[in-house]
């Protein structure tokens, strides 16, 4: 029974979390800027690499491709509410183990609670809203910084469960 929800809890987060990682990454580089804003890594600075007025550029030109985009937040919604999987099977997985009174389960648990919110409050609706009305690329900004505290916090998740600190005696 151990075998098959680590398994599950494994294989779960590999996909669904793994998954959702990538997707909330990438979708700022994907995402619409509004028309006439600067995109690319060379957006304002001219040849000889000094700063000026770099020349506008259409919404979808270069690396911005808005169905890609939609097709990431698809699959950040998705694989987010599937990436519950994880911490459910890995509770069950922890009671049968005996484990639920160890410290790095516990802040596990609050880390992955942490994402989990993360991603339904900040990171989905931020999505949502670059989708809906793009901006001069601000809230795109932040929201892959959002995105990169997503991450940290799950990394963090990962080295605890190898870790196992206070796990041995």
């Amino acid at each position: 029974m151990e075998a098959v929800l680590l398994s599950i809890h494994v294989l779960a987060g590999i996909v669904f979390v793994g998954g959702s990682a990538v997707a909330t990454s990438l979708f700022p580089r994907y995402a619409p800027v509004a028309a006439g804003v600067p995109v690319g890594p060379d957006a304002g600075a001219d040849p000889a690499g000094s700063p000026s007025r770099a020349p506008e550029v259409p919404r979808d030109s270069g690396e911005r491709n808005r169905a890609v985009a939609v097709a990431l937040h698809r699959i950040t919604r998705v694989y987010g509410v599937f990436g519950v999987v994880v911490p459910v099977v890995g509770i069950v997985l922890a009671l049968v183990q005996g484990r639920m009174g160890e410290g790095w389960i516990f802040v596990s648990i609050v880390l992955t609670g942490a994402a989990g919110g993360l991603l339904a409050l900040r990171i989905h609706p931020g999505q949502r809203d670059a989708l809906a009305e793009p901006d001069d690329g601000g809230r795109l900004r932040a929201l892959s910084m959002t995105s990169g505290i997503y991450n940290l916090l799950w990394a963090a998740v990962v080295v605890l469960m190898i870790a196992r600190p206070g796990a041995y005696p």
